[in-house]
């Protein structure tokens, strides 16, 4: 029980110590404060700025954010169930998992759009690995910076006082993803790697058990899914009882590392509102 307890004063220790920086770099990105990393950053964002057509510089009220809002949604909604009703005979399937019923993937899409995560499949067995990557951890990125860019149009209005001219959602939302939320899943994704969270496009494994049973276990990709499902706040694991599977958190390390993950953003956050309106004292009442 001592283990236990001294274990979870370490996952917040090392939470606040992380927060910190971190909560100031976030306030550094939606202020756009200018650093070393604009020239790896800046010319991936202009990139998709010029394709999509967007006006970076352009000011957007709250009634305009929230229609940006919106629209990417329904579009990211339309794009979920094309994939998952689809996905049985589109390519990444070694293990020839079935398409998703029409209920089922409106269900799942809407799940993972709202960022609940609720889950009526198994990984396993209901997810080809284009339905992971591409359906799933997909929305779990975008939603995760749907929720942050919506967070950084709060921190300008109290900054500005004004619900006039609160920046640009797409700013923000691509700032989101490609500053802060991606950089953390690599890192992750790595550290979950390296401790043996399977990252590949193998099928199943053929083993045979310690009751001399031939059984199939599943791989995949599952450690960048799993990096974003923590650093995102996100619900819906690679697999079907998620993180208490044990190629999803097989050590007392991923451990450490998953569940700092889901708490790192959300005190950061924290601690940005304290730096974003130079307040550090209303970071902490907060």
């Amino acid at each position: 029980m001592l283990t236990d307890f001294f274990g979870i004063c370490i996952i917040y220790l090392v939470t606040l110590l992380l927060a910190f920086p971190l909560g100031k770099y976030i306030a550094s990105v939606y202020a756009f404060r200018s650093s070393w990393h604009d020239r790896i950053f800046q010319p991936l964002e202009s990139f998709i700025y010029s394709l999509s057509g967007i006006d970076p510089k352009a000011e957007m009220t709250w009634k305009q954010h929230l229609k940006a809002l919106l629209w990417l949604n329904l579009v990211w909604f339309f794009w979920s169930l094309l994939i998952l009703t689809n996905q049985g005979w589109l390519p990444l399937n070694p293990d020839k998992n079935p398409s998703m019923s029409p209920d089922l993937a409106f269900n799942t899409a809407i799940s993972f759009l709202v960022n609940c995560n609720l889950q009526h499949y198994s990984g396993e067995t209901g997810m080809s690995y284009l339905g992971q990557i591409a359906c799933l951890m997909f929305l779990q990125f975008v939603t995760a910076g749907t929720g942050m860019a919506a967070c950084a149009a709060v921190f300008n209005a109290m900054r500005e006082q004004t619900s006039t001219t609160l920046g640009n959602f797409y700013v923000y939302f691509l700032r989101s993803c490609t500053r802060i939320l991606l950089p953390i899943s690599f890192v992750a994704a790595l550290g979950l790697a390296m401790e043996g969270v399977p990252m590949h496009f193998e099928g199943k494994a053929t083993q045979i058990n310690l009751s001399g049973d031939t059984i199939q276990v599943s791989r995949g990709p599952a450690a960048a899914m799993v990096a974003i499902k923590q650093a995102g706040t996100n619900g819906g694991g690679y697999f079907g009882v998620n993180s208490a599977h044990p190629l999803e958190n097989p050590t007392y390390l991923t451990n450490l590392i998953e569940n700092v993950l889901i708490l790192l953003i959300p005190i950061a956050l924290v601690f940005a509102l304290g730096y974003y309106l130079n307040r550090k004292r209303l970071a902490w009442m907060v």
